[in-house]
């Protein structure tokens, strides 16, 4: 019987992407600068400030050089971030993985992941990959629907017509739990007086149940499962939102006479509460 010959072949790790620093930027020597960034003309990068993997900095961006013996810290930029020409980043603040600074921008606190942030000072105004649902005036919110249910491209997540009881003393909006919200809650609560560059919620539940109504003005909420995200404006009394546990959930771009009301399926405890999106990505891979 002929023997058979094997040929050991020994596989040499991919090479990490190299950076690409402009030689017009000013970049110190012990900036920390990691695999696949670009840097374009004119940027200047201080000493200390960190930039994780496949960062773009694009021409003439300022990182603030922080004042060390006030305790400021450069900034840090984690993977993925985008940040447009001419952007302006103070010391003392993360910019978290996947964000988008747009032209111009002068970046003076953290940016959550995926945010999208504009302005001077900065503010958020949209998520990365995120679809927009039902930016329509409220009647249409209402009308798109076809019944009293609506999913979302977020697993779980859905959109509830309440029950309007038009008349002319005055009209009534209801819904029951456990039928029109999928669950008897323990406790509500409502936010309001949000400044309209605000951002409130940013974390996951492990096993609590949230129903959102916006009762007075707009917001935006963001539901993110990991793997996809969904906005939905609420404007409307009759529309509410059901977050189930497991979903990241943020509330922005709220108008200044907005209400929102959100009911809730367990008692208030700290421990119920992921606030670390890193930490919610794992948790939802071990689940």
């Amino acid at each position: 019987m002929a023997q058979r010959a094997f040929i050991s072949i020994r596989m040499s790790p991919p090479t990490p992407p190299t950076s690409r620093i402009h030689p017009a930027a000013h970049v110190a020597p012990d900036a920390l600068i990691g695999p696949g960034c670009r840097v374009g003309p004119g940027a200047v990068v201080p000493p200390g400030c960190m930039l994780a993997g496949d960062v773009s900095v694009g021409p003439n961006v300022v990182f603030v050089e922080p004042d060390v013996a006030n305790g400021q810290r450069p900034a840090r930029v984690d993977a993925g971030v985008r940040i447009g020409a001419n952007a302006v980043v103070h010391p003392d603040i993360v910019l978290a993985t996947g964000v988008v600074v747009r032209a111009g921008s002068v970046v003076t606190r953290s940016v959550p992941h995926h945010a999208v942030v504009d302005g001077n000072p900065a503010t958020i105004v949209g998520y990365v990959d995120t679809p927009h649902s039902h930016e329509a005036p409220a009647p249409r919110i209402a009308a798109a629907f076809d019944g009293p249910v609506q999913s979302t491209p977020v697993d779980g997540v859905t959109l509830h017509r309440m029950k309007v009881v038009p008349d002319l003393r005055g009209s009534l909006s209801v819904g029951e739990f456990e039928r029109d919200i999928p669950f008897r809650p323990l406790r509500y609560f409502l936010v309001f007086g949000v400044p309209s560059r605000e951002t409130r919620g940013e974390h996951a539940h492990r096993c609590c149940h949230q129903f959102l109504v916006c009762v007075r003005g707009s917001c935006a909420v963001v539901a993110d499962d990991g793997q996809r995200r969904v906005e939905v404006v609420l404007d409307s009394l009759d529309t509410g939102l059901y977050l189930p546990p497991m979903v990241w959930g943020i509330q922005y771009k709220y108008s200044p006479d907005s209400v929102l009301l959100v009911f809730a399926s367990h008692h208030y405890d700290p421990a119920d509460y992921i606030r670390d999106y890193d930490e919610f990505l794992h948790a939802k891979e071990r689940a």
